[in-house]
């Protein structure tokens, strides 16, 4: 897979994140936790610009971004889907050992230990990998781009 096809892929994540979380925008107030699905809301449409914003600087810039950097940032991509959709149901479970600040606002007090696990796993791997990612991003940019031919 071309880098091209690679960051066109990630800036199609990136537009079907915001979607989704502008639709999902509407059943936040459906939800028994509220405020955990409004932060689900804002991760999906604050990632999904995230993404489009990688995908336009990979598509539109001078750059020495690797395919194999680029893969990296294509499963971070992935993982963010994984983590957005923990967070919306959580809008359910009410889990608070991740994320104890939103909890405690929305009057979460916990979830089964496999609900929990899921939310950890989720934001943890997403997390690392969207660092790994953002890292591997700033040194292509950093480095001297290769000469265009």
């Amino acid at each position: 897979m071309s880098l091209h096809r690679i960051s066109r892929q990630i800036l199609i994540h990136g537009m079907t994140l915001v979607l989704v979380g502008l639709v999902w925008g509407l059943a936040v107030p459906k939800t028994p936790y509220p405020r955990i699905a409004l932060g689900a809301h804002i991760q999906f449409v604050e990632n999904g610009l995230m993404f489009v914003v990688l995908a336009i600087l990979l598509l539109k810039l001078p750059h020495s971004v690797g395919r194999g950097s680029a893969l990296v940032m294509l499963l971070a991509a992935w993982l963010t889907w994984s983590m957005g959709l923990s967070e919306a149901a959580n809008a359910w479970w009410g889990t608070a050992q991740t994320l104890p600040i939103v909890a405690h606002q929305a009057g979460a007090t916990g979830g089964e230990s496999w609900q929990e696990l899921a939310v950890k796993l989720t934001h943890m791997s997403a997390a690392l990998v969207l660092i790994v990612g953002w890292v591997l991003l700033l040194v292509g940019f950093l480095k001297t781009p290769a000469a265009e031919g």
